[in-house]
């Protein structure tokens, strides 16, 4: 869609309601909408890859927090850092 400011600035004055403004059609809307889930939709499998990666590291977490129910930093490190 390129640098453009889409939506305006909200403003609030005394005794009024937030004025909404919208400089933008339905279409770009769409657009915008459908970008922003392709962001969120790549962010979710890039974490999910990151997790199940790392399932073994997550797995020893939780059990340590399941014994201990708290872990400090120190605590959390070694248990992280154990292969």
């Amino acid at each position: 869609l390129g640098p453009i400011e889409f939506g305006g600035h909200d403003e609030v004055f005394i005794g009024r309601d937030f004025n909404k403004s919208r400089n933008y059609s339905e279409e770009i809307a769409a657009v915008i909408d459908g970008e922003i889930r392709d962001l969120i939709e790549i962010a979710y499998k890039k974490a999910e890859s990151i997790l199940n990666g790392n399932m073994n590291k997550l797995n020893k977490i939780a059990n340590a927090l399941l014994d201990r129910e708290t872990l400090n930093a120190e605590e959390f490190e070694a248990v992280f850092s154990e292969e």
